[in-house]
């Protein structure tokens, strides 16, 4: 597949090393030479320095044989200029751009992009999706990480073991004996800092982080038996009233009305000033999350959670250090830096949310060949959690699973038939039009892509 990726950040480079890996062929547009550089010395894809809405570099980049078009620079309205250029010069099948503006976004102006006026496939919001994450963590604080997959009938969670999880040292064959009518599957287990899918006789450990697939509607059950009885925060305290902050803050009001609780730090005055004015119930303190005196007055001490969402990641972490020392039930940080990622184990976070994993994940949805509804890494990429749909010509369908020939290295977590959601054994068989949830070491994709394949189409 031949791709092109406009911007070479954070973000754009994510996506390139993950494609570059898979085989495909990258070329990657930026007008820093230095990122471009970069790129190109540790990555196997072809750069090219230029602005990646100007026709002459998009064509000298590829752009009359590309399949598909990324456009994530900083700057939305060359995102989505380079995705018109795409279609119109070149006639690029895929085209999908990343926007951040939130007045892009609002429904009224849908239509804005069909074919007929900005032909965008695919629109990609990080805030939104960023927001959408926190939300999920904040309605079930036990897990570390949580994604919803099949239209929100099954979910992903990642799970730390501690001492007084009743199901340590219990063989991973004996949960479904135990408990046959729980809905949920083990599917991978990080140990002292290696991803491995656990086989049926495996056990966990105290301080394994586990990732288990269930139906949706056990999933409070699921974190109880594991020994996470952690009740959905409604005592939230946000530093940063960015668009991350106001949309966390916007969607707690609109589901949960007053049975939540919410107070916002934000440092800039007028910033605070207009999300007071715009929110209607929450509190906004006008400040910086490091004051201590501040974070007592925003009440951190009795806070469920407390979420550091501001731009700049140093805050974000030592805020929600501070807030979980002055008492604050758990702490969430937003880090965007994977640089920072080797010292943060230890620090007494519960949770980090990373928006350079959030879209890259929304993006990969649209890139994977076959019927790949839904993608998310895990564990910094070594593996990934997929949800693909089984059509009558994809190799799986119409065979036991025993029979199936899976990779060692993936575990099929759940189905979904007709609206419901059961966890397989060996005996099932997989039928057309089922939903299936997917754990898969890194390094396996190309083997779930072809076992969901259907003839040469892409997504």
């Amino acid at each position: 597949m031949r791709i092109l990726i406009c911007g070479a950040g954070q973000v754009g480079r994510g996506i390139a090393e993950r494609l570059a890996n898979e085989d495909n062929d990258v070329t990657i547009i930026d007008t820093s030479p230095a990122l471009i550089q970069s790129v190109t010395d540790t990555l196997d894809v072809r750069g090219i320095v230029g602005h990646g809405s100007h026709p002459d570099v998009l064509e000298q980049a590829g752009a009359r044989d590309a399949d598909m078009i990324i456009a994530v620079t900083f700057t939305d309205e060359v995102n989505m200029t380079a995705c018109q250029i795409a279609h119109s010069l070149f006639d690029i099948p895929t085209k999908i751009a990343r926007v951040r503006a939130q007045a892009y976004l609002d429904p009224q102006w849908r239509n804005l992009y069909s074919r007929d006026n900005l032909a965008i496939d695919v629109i990609i919001s990080p805030e939104t999706a960023v927001g959408e994450m926190v939300l999920r963590r904040l309605a079930l604080p036990g897990a570390f990480e949580a994604v919803h997959f099949v239209d929100e009938a099954v979910i992903a969670m990642g799970i730390r073991l501690r001492e007084d999880c009743p199901v340590v040292a219990t063989p991973l064959k004996q949960l479904s004996e135990l408990f046959p009518d729980l809905q949920a599957t083990v599917v991978g287990i990080v140990r002292a800092g290696k991803l491995f899918v656990p086989h049926s006789t495996d056990q966990m450990l105290i301080g394994d982080d586990v990732y288990v697939i269930a139906d949706r509607k056990q999933s409070e059950r699921v974190l109880g038996l594991f020994g996470h009885e952690e009740k959905p925060a409604r005592r939230v305290v946000i530093a940063g009233g960015g668009n991350i902050g106001m949309y966390v803050a916007t969607k707690l009001e609109e589901r949960y009305g007053r049975s939540v609780h919410v107070k916002i730090i934000e440092q800039d005055r007028n910033r605070a000033n207009y999300i007071a004015e715009d929110l209607k119930r929450a509190l906004v303190l006008n400040g910086s999350s490091l004051d201590r005196e501040l974070l007592r007055e925003a009440g951190a001490q009795d806070a469920d959670a407390f979420v550091a969402l501001t731009n700049d990641d140093k805050v974000n972490i030592l805020a929600a250090v501070l807030a979980k020392h002055e008492g604050a039930q758990q702490s969430f940080s937003l880090v965007s830096s994977p640089d920072l990622n080797p010292v943060l184990e230890n620090l007494g976070i519960d949770t980090y949310i990373s928006p350079r994993a959030v879209t890259i994940s929304s993006i990969l949805r649209h890139v994977r060949r076959g019927r790949i509804r839904g993608v998310h890494p895990v564990q910094n990429g070594e593996g990934e959690i997929l949800e693909a749909e089984a059509l009558t010509t994809s190799p799986v369908v119409g065979k036991a699973l025993r029979d199936a020939e899976l990779p060692d290295g993936m575990r099929i977590g759940a189905i979904v038939r007709d609206n419901r959601v059961f966890i397989p054994d060996g005996n099932t068989e997989i039928r057309p039009h089922d939903r299936i949830v997917i754990f898969a070491l890194n390094g396996l994709v190309k083997e779930v892509e072809h076992l969901f394949r259907v003839s040469l189409e892409y997504f």
